[in-house]
């Protein structure tokens, strides 16, 4: 094999979460050269800022990426630290080559290739992959009258524990996921109020991300075939019920109004 000149690669893979891992595993088995670069300092990917609380909604072995099963766990579903392990093993079982900490600022095209910059050089490549996700670009809305709030505002991104909010007025702001667990959390310690743009709606109590994956399946089967096929009522953004949302339904908490536009004085 023709040796690889310095810094010039056929794939640079920008990331090192599980689409990044996925990706590097497949491109093992093709034989082109490749690299990771990854803004974090460790394994995990967006993970590492998952609050502490946060667990998957599907069992391990419906949550695992290719070439390497996710370890079960005991009870319920896998927890964050879990699937920071399973990553972090992940990695090191396959060896792929990550730099780390490197955080790519941008991406041109020069002569027959892609350049990566980052401030610590620059990487050449026939092809590059973005697999970066949105955690590291949080999106807050902007209403207006922002400037006269004085009470904090973050996003799921950054939200660690509920601990910090207690005996406080709190608005949680998303109908999805992310916002149904945290309102369960934080309505514990706090007067929570839960604001979504529609009324929100939930899975089944026995409907989790398994199930939700063999429907997804079974539709895309389907649709490649000419097929069209009856499913129950229930779309993949719906809330679904793990055990603490189901706690917050018994507390009679996991009720939502519609959004607010405007911040004003009081």
């Amino acid at each position: 094999m023709e040796a690889r000149p310095e810094n010039k690669w056929d794939v640079v893979i920008i990331g090192g979460g599980q689409a990044a891992l996925t990706t590097a595993y497949f491109l093992r088995r093709t034989g082109l050269s490749f690299v990771m670069l990854d803004a974090e300092d460790g394994p995990g990917g967006a993970w590492r800022h998952g609050w502490d609380s946060l667990r998957l909604f599907s069992p391990a072995t419906w949550s695992s990426i290719a070439g390497w099963m996710m370890p079960p766990v005991q009870e319920g579903y896998p927890t964050r630290d879990h699937v920071i392990d399973y990553l972090t093993r992940y990695e090191a079982r396959y060896q792929f080559p990550v730099e780390r900490p490197v955080r790519v600022t941008s991406v041109e095209r020069i002569n027959g290739a892609l350049r990566v910059h980052a401030e610590q050089g620059h990487w050449d490549a026939k092809a590059v992959v973005s697999a970066t996700g949105t955690w590291s670009n949080p999106h807050i809305p902007n209403y207006t009258g922002t400037e006269l709030f004085r009470g904090q505002q973050l996003h799921s991104a950054h939200y660690v524990e509920a601990q910090p909010f207690a005996g406080k007025r709190v608005l949680v702001v998303g109908g999805g996921n992310s916002g149904a667990q945290i309102l369960a959390e934080v309505s514990k310690v706090a007067e929570a109020t839960w604001v979504t743009p529609t009324k929100p709606l939930f899975q089944p109590d026995d409907v989790d991300g398994r199930v939700l994956f063999e429907r997804a399946t079974d539709r895309w089967k389907a649709q490649q075939e000419g097929r069209v096929i009856e499913q129950p009522v229930g779309g993949l953004g719906d809330v679904v019920m793990v055990p603490p949302v189901v706690e917050a339904r018994e507390r009679g908490v996991l009720h939502a109004v519609r959004p607010f536009c405007v911040f004003r004085r009081t």
